[in-house]
């Protein structure tokens, strides 16, 4: 009878070894897997371990279209030298955020719009839409935005406009949707 000719060597044993193991540890898994009692639903049973979700919950958000009409600019908003449109963001949103496209009124008159205040928000973002805009903003100074840029302002840093061209146009959104603006005399 022929013999069977059998490997010795410490790294044919060791990867035996090695071999032996992974296939006990996965039927070890198998096992545990088919004797695990069924969830329903395990998804539904994770917890986040994020952000705590808030105290009140919002009703369902709505989608929200806005497609230009020029008559949607109204100068009743919170500046006189400004024309609003509200792209419905607030309502869509139940309070959470507001979102309009603002057209600074030409020409400019620094003695009107250099005012230096604050807002009471949690997130503002301003976005240049068209033409360009000075600023002045604590902390970072004078600033010249034109066409394509864009700034968030912090809440309640001290800042102000101070001149922009005839044909500016902003996308302004801000969280929550109301809040409240402090004109500051120094």
């Amino acid at each position: 009878m022929a013999s069977k000719s059998r490997s010795n060597t410490p790294a044919s044993r060791a990867a035996a070894k090695s071999a032996a193991r992974k296939t006990s540890l996965r039927k070890a898994a198998a096992k545990a897997i088919a004797e695990a009692p069924a969830k329903p639903n395990a998804r539904k049973a994770l917890v986040s371990t994020g952000r705590a979700a808030p105290a009140s919950k919002r009703p369902k958000q709505r989608v929200a279209i806005s497609h230009l009409n020029e008559e949607d600019f109204k100068t009743d908003g919170l500046r006189a030298y400004a024309a609003y449109r509200d792209l419905g963001i607030a309502d869509a949103t139940h309070g959470l955020a507001r979102a309009h496209v603002i057209r600074l009124l030409p020409p400019c008159n620094p003695k009107e719009v250099s005012k230096l205040h604050t807002h009471d928000v949690e997130f503002q973002m301003v976005y240049v839409l068209k033409g360009w805009v000075k600023t002045y903003m604590d902390g970072v100074g004078e600033s010249m935005m034109k066409q394509g840029s864009a700034w968030t302002q912090p809440p309640k840093i001290r800042h102000m406009i101070l001149d922009y061209s005839d044909d500016v146009e902003l996308l302004e959104v801000i969280l929550p949707a109301d809040f409240k603006t402090l004109e500051l005399t120094a």
